[in-house]
């Protein structure tokens, strides 16, 4: 991709949402320019493998597993809690693989989804008003003046999270623990004590059969290195774009550049302005790259930003995330999908069924109910079959602690569980349960359409 009037600051000249209110500038450059010249958290080899991986997807030939926390918080990102929550996902990933009979990219919003952006500047309480809570790469949850204040060593404190955590899931998933004959490992103990564990487990055992045949045959599992390591990436929403700049580097191979946080970033549906800071940031970096999508968009604005953000339609380049709601999906994403479609642009869709169904408790908690969330997802399946397109994968957001954040699903959790264990920083996450229920729906409406795409070719081939 061509850039020639692009630059990693380019991006300055442009208005730009959501960003902190730093009290004084001259710390965040400082900052800035130290990030700078650290190592890169990721490579541009990387970000090309995954690009090549989302290809397939965009072509229906693969489908995406996006999940992770709302936002990542400094303290919880112990070993301990980025393995629990790479259990949930590779538990997901092989009931998508092994039930809904497709290929599975997974990636992790995980290792930077430390910044959110926010309805409002402030926040009220007991008549005192301070800055809103911007994730830990900004400020603290905790409501004081001291806490609120954004504060530019939380950079480097975010940076630093990030390279641990990289170096853990790099460990995990290269060094065994994501082998295929440890299946059955994945299963987090209070999973595989409810009815869905043990589906899970029953999946397992099939699998296990099926590498004790394959040894039989004289092929060996250990000796693919397909089934004992897994390709995992990490993504995050973008938003903080000084951070992200600093974090640009030209590769050394392609001479262009990339920019070095995740493999993969997105603009959030607050920050996708055509000629806002975040889409001129965005159209210049060689990452793959997501966009959110609302019910506010149309299809002029959606054909906007594949013009912009992929000029030379590059499969796996762009990835667009509807967060449209369950009540809405049927009536907006079809023209968007049809608009798409006829211009003969290589996109991939995902469904994120979780932002468009947040919603106040009785108690006043947030919380999302795992029906709408599995109703959004059946909408956005219905209407790729409709148009003839590729429905691509889910974006969702998930934990693998026991936590009770959101409402429904196998255990039917109701408003007074949310009392029990509501742990979130900002919005309700599924616990490992409710990651695995919906893992193996989703794999029922995707089994019929794999056993089509096998016999007629991928579903967008005759489109694009």
């Amino acid at each position: 991709m061509t850039t020639a009037d692009w630059n990693p600051s380019s991006w300055r000249d442009f208005p730009a949402k959501q960003q902190p209110d730093w009290p004084d500038q001259v710390p965040v450059d400082a900052v800035l320019k130290s990030l700078s010249e650290m190592p890169p958290l990721v490579f541009a080899g990387e970000a090309r493998n995954l690009m090549a991986d989302l290809g397939e997807v965009a072509l229906g030939r693969a489908f995406l597993l996006q999940g992770g926390d709302c936002a990542e918080s400094f303290e919880s990102m112990s070993a301990v809690n980025l393995r629990d929550k790479l259990k949930v996902i590779l538990q997901m990933a092989v009931i998508l693989t092994y039930a809904g009979g497709v290929p599975t990219v997974k990636i992790g919003r995980i290792a930077g989804q430390f910044a959110k952006p926010r309805s409002s500047a402030t926040e009220t309480k007991d008549d005192v008003e301070l800055p809103s809570f911007r994730g830990h790469i900004v400020n603290d949850i905790g409501f004081s003046e001291d806490e609120r204040k954004a504060n530019p060593e939380r950079l480097l404190e975010a940076y630093n999270r990030s390279a641990s955590a990289l170096n853990l899931l790099r460990g995990f998933t290269k060094g065994g623990f994501a082998d295929l004959t440890r299946v059955h490992q994945w299963n987090l103990e209070f999973v595989a004590e409810s009815p869905q564990g043990q589906r899970y487990e029953e999946l397992a055992k099939g699998i296990d059969d099926a590498l004790r045949f394959m040894n039989a045959c004289g092929l060996s599992p250990t000796e693919e290195a397909r089934l004992n390591e897994v390709d995992f990436y990490t993504s995050h929403e973008a938003l903080l774009l000084g951070y992200e700049e600093a974090l640009t580097r030209v590769d050394s191979l392609t001479d262009t550049w990339y920019d070095c946080s995740a493999h993969m970033v997105w603009i959030g549906e607050r920050t996708r302005e055509l000629d806002g800071a975040h889409v001129e940031f965005f159209r210049g970096i060689n990452n793959p790259i997501g966009c959110k999508v609302g019910p506010t968009a149309t299809a002029a604005d959606v054909l906007a930003l594949c013009e912009k953000l992929n000029p030379d339609n590059i499969p796996g380049r762009l990835t667009l995330i509807t967060r449209m709601g369950a009540d809405k999906v049927g009536e907006g994403l079809p023209p968007l999908l049809e608009a798409v479609r006829d211009a003969g642009y290589h996109v991939v869709w995902v469904c994120d069924p979780m932002h468009g169904n947040t919603y106040t408790s009785s108690g006043g908690r947030k919380t999302r109910h795992f029906n709408s969330i599995l109703a959004e997802i059946q909408g956005f399946f219905a209407a790729h079959e409709t148009a003839g397109t590729w429905a691509g994968g889910i974006h969702v957001e998930l934990t693998g602690d026991d936590v009770t954040e959101c409402l429904g699903g196998s255990a039917d959790l109701v408003d007074e569980d949310l009392e029990i264990r509501y742990e979130t920083m900002c919005d309700p996450r599924l616990n490992g349960k409710q990651g695995i229920d919906l893992a193996f729906s989703v794999a029922e409406l995707l089994n019929p359409i794999t056993v089509d795409v096998a016999q007629r070719g991928p579903r967008q081939s005759t489109n694009i």
